[in-house]
């Protein structure tokens, strides 16, 4: 098992050290992987080194320990904290249980109580992590969690917001298995006729529940199918022997509606689509569904509405549907060259597409082109520049007489966007920083200026913008503030009487002593010896 890390930290060099050469660390199962004179200091390498334990003095300039530990539980609520005190402090000691503090040792600090406590730790760190690690835990945890992670996949891909890849892997792992090649999606429209004389009178949200019971109880021994709720409404998905059964599935759904009007006296409609024979299809039949539940004005209640008997049969035909239009979004904006040609070669496949009339194909661009003309609306990029100067490019596609110079044309046009958003989006990302450099510079005398200051000028969230920020200037903001403040501070020193104190303060430091502990850090002596040399 690996060593768990301590981080020590102490403002008395002499303590620190004594602590880390007292103790055979690694022989009871830690190693010291760091250590700090300050909480600052501190609070920086503790979110760097991500140690499982901070040893801290309650006492320190700048930061305390109790702040520290405070920081630390956090964003790192699992660290140990050990607080030091040379103190039997009542009111230090409130403060350290408020904080969950593991252990509070009094100075001065005794070798074999501090062995003693690490090993009560590590104790308390091995039963953690062997709960993390237990996998009879983990898989009752999957388990207990099947019903709602199946709701979810089912109703993605209903939605159709899935790829068939992930829908192949989920269904193994799951655990849902359909017998047979054939589907059908019902949506079961659900209300109360009568408030008075239903069950439920205000507590339409038990409806979904109490019609999903029926349907299971009624459907149980006549075919296959899953439901689950969706909405208000409940979603039932049929898996059919052949296309011939879907006259037993329809049945059995209209003695679903009219027992739930018996039971609850409730109103119950079901749009049920079309038939696929693939099942990360059924967004189609999904969308069938809700076209057929359209009809529930003219048709009534208390009845299934199967979409063939209402509409003709529209399976061949060009669908630019919302997966397809989000995969060729995010293609132009994230992608590259190839991510482009796979897409526009799944939006214009002939085969799935079906033998149809080129004008269809004219009409089906135009939906693709207005999906790109978004894109570059949004980007604010010159239209002009990638489709052409005094370009009527809705008619143009009339002049396109085959599938393959539509497509062509199309994969021309993405690339060019392509390429115009990647430049504009490291333009975008140069101006930023410049404009933090600007604010930086007119701004490093303000003691409270970080990142989060930054970024309400620039309106960012201060995750995105540390990294655009780290990427453009190779440092973190944190490193480039300290930088402009230091060289402020020589040329103070260097063509000023200012006292050293003023110093720090002009270049953003309200407590002298850090400003030393800075400059100290950064050029090896205090400002007052460099101004003597």
């Amino acid at each position: 098992m690996e060593l768990y890390k301590i981080l020590i930290v102490d403002d008395e060099e002499e303590i620190r050290l004594g602590v880390i050469k007292k103790i055979n660390w690694e022989s009871y199962g830690f190693k010291v992987v760091g250590d700090a004179a300050n909480g600052v200091e501190a609070w920086e390498k503790a979110n760097n080194l991500k140690p499982d334990i901070v040893m801290t003095d309650i006492r320190m300039p700048f930061m305390d320990g109790l702040e520290l530990g405070e920081k630390i539980q956090e964003i790192m609520p699992s660290t140990k904290i050990i607080i030091f005190s040379g103190c039997d402090d009542f009111e230090y000691a409130q403060k350290a249980i408020r904080l969950n503090v593991s252990e509070y040792v009094l100075k001065p600090i005794n070798s074999e109580n501090l062995i003693e406590i690490l090993k009560r730790l590590k104790c308390k760190l091995d039963e953690e992590y062997d709960e993390k690690r237990n996998i009879q835990v983990l898989q009752r945890y999957y388990l207990e969690s099947m019903p709602i992670m199946r709701q979810e996949f089912l109703t993605a891909v209903v939605e159709g917001k899935i790829t068939n890849e992930i829908i192949a892997e989920k269904l193994d792992r799951l655990r849902i298995d359909f017998k047979y090649n054939y589907f059908t999606v019902g949506i079961i429209s659900l209300d109360i006729l009568n408030k008075e004389k239903s069950i439920f009178k205000e507590e339409n949200i038990l409806l979904p529940i109490s019609a999903e019971k029926i349907l299971k109880e009624i459907m149980k021994n006549i075919c296959e199918f899953t439901s689950f709720l969706y909405l208000d409404n409940v979603i039932v998905i049929g898996n059919l022997k052949d296309k011939l059964e879907i006259k037993y599935f329809i049945n059995a759904l209209n003695e679903v509606c009219r027992n739930f009007k018996k039971i609850v006296n409730g109103s119950m409609v079901i749009g049920l689509g079309r038939i696929c024979d693939c099942f990360s299809d059924i967004n189609l039949s999904y969308k069938d569904a809700r076209s057929a539940l359209e009809y529930k004005a003219i048709l009534g209640d208390e009845k299934v509405i199967y979409i063939e008997d209402v509409e003709p049969d529209s399976s061949i035909s060009l669908n630019f549907d919302e997966s397809l239009e989000r995969k060729f979004v995010e293609a132009i904006k994230l992608g590259n060259d190839d991510d482009i040609n796979s897409i526009l070669d799944e939006i214009f496949n002939i085969n799935y597409k079906g033998v149809l009339p080129i004008n269809q194909y004219r009409i089906y661009g135009i939906e693709v082109l207005t999906a790109l003309i978004k894109i570059m609306k949004s980007y604010k990029l010159n239209i002009s520049d990638i489709i052409g100067e005094n370009f009527n490019e809705y008619l143009y596609l009339n002049n396109l007489n085959s599938i393959t110079e539509i497509k062509e044309w199309f994969r021309e046009k993405t690339i060019k966007a392509n390429k115009a958003i990647k430049n504009e989006r490291i333009n975008s990302a140069k101006i930023l920083v410049d404009k933090a450099k600007q604010y930086i510079v007119e701004n490093y005398s303000d003691y409270d200026l970080s990142v989060d200051k930054m970024c309400l000028v620039l309106h960012l969230s201060p995750a995105y913008f540390s990294t655009v920020f780290k990427k453009e200037t190779g440092v973190s903001f944190i490193n480039y503030l300290t930088d402009i403040r230091m060289e402020e501070s020589i040329r103070l020193l260097n063509t000023t009487d200012y006292k050293t104190s003023i110093i720090g303060q002009k270049v953003g430091y309200m407590e002298p002593n850090y400003f030393s502990y800075v400059f100290k850090k950064r050029f090896g002596m205090s400002p007052t010896r460099y101004r003597k040399r």
